[in-house]
Order: C-alpha cells, then structure tokens, then sequence
C-alpha cells in the first residue's frame, strides 16, 4: 500500500477550489475550518477545529520539533538518532517504558526506519503513533465495556 500524501500549504491553493482539491484527491474537503500558513511556514488549525484536527496538528508539529527545520515542501532532514531519543524521554515516557534506555530506544528505531537511512521520516513517525494509538485503542474499549457490566 503506498504511503499517505501530506499537504504542504494550506488547504485552499491560490487559484484552485478546495473542491477540485478534493475531487483531484489532493486534499480533503475542509468544512468550516481554515488552515493557515504563517511567515515561517508554520500551520495553525484555526476556526471551528475538531478534536481530531488540533491532535493531527500537534503530532506535525512534534515530529517538526525534533526533525530538521523548514517547510515540508522543501528538503529536510528527518528525526535523528539522538533527536529521536530525546523525542522518546521527553514527550513519550509516560506511554513507553524504557524510553530512557538507550539500547531499547536504538532497537525502536532499527523497528521502524523502513528505509534504513538512519533517520526518521514522517511515515515512519506516523507509523510509531499508530504503534501507541491502537494498543490504547483497545484499553479503552476494555475499560467501557468493564463500566457497561458494572453498572
């Protein structure tokens, strides 16, 4: 399955409808949100933002805070070993353990640079979030069900 395709301005190119984005599989039709691109490149969901939307922004903005600077649509570096470590200790320790452990962050690592460049790009951050999100996924539904048969 080919990886994802990310947007790299904002959502309404100058000169083309969100429409003939979404009709041309460009981007998803936006509905009362406004993406907005600052001076520096940086992106701010603004408007009525949903939950999901303001949690897709703060992962970008994570692995932006750890990967090497600049727009997304020019070349850039991904997450580096050590960056990818202190990413690890610093916003991940509560949900992994061992974060600290240096040997167990490298083998996270090997396990998830597909393309062995040493780095991390965005699909394969993409895909440790995916790795956390579906084994919290499933907690939660246990622990709904559990509320359900006490009540």
């Amino acid at each position: 399955m080919p990886p994802p395709q990310y947007a790299c301005t904002s959502l309404v190119n100058e000169g083309e409808s969100a429409g003939k984005q979404a009709r041309t599989g460009k981007l998803p039709e936006p509905s009362h949100t406004t993406i907005m691109q600052g001076a520096k490149g940086s992106m701010a969901v603004t408007g009525d933002s949903s939950e999901l939307e303001w949690a897709i922004q703060t992962l970008v903005k994570n692995y932006d805070k750890y990967s090497g600077k600049g727009c997304c649509c020019r070349k850039r570096r991904g997450i580096s070993k050590s960056d990818f470590r202190k990413m690890l200790s610093h916003e991940l320790n509560h949900m992994l353990t061992d974060t600290k452990n240096r040997q167990a962050a490298d083998k996270l690592i090997c396990d998830l640079d597909e393309n062995q460049d040493g780095e991390i790009n965005f699909d394969e951050y993409w895909n440790l979030i995916g790795g956390i999100a579906s084994p919290i996924s499933c907690l939660i539904r246990q622990q709904e069900e559990c509320e359900k048969f006490k009540k």
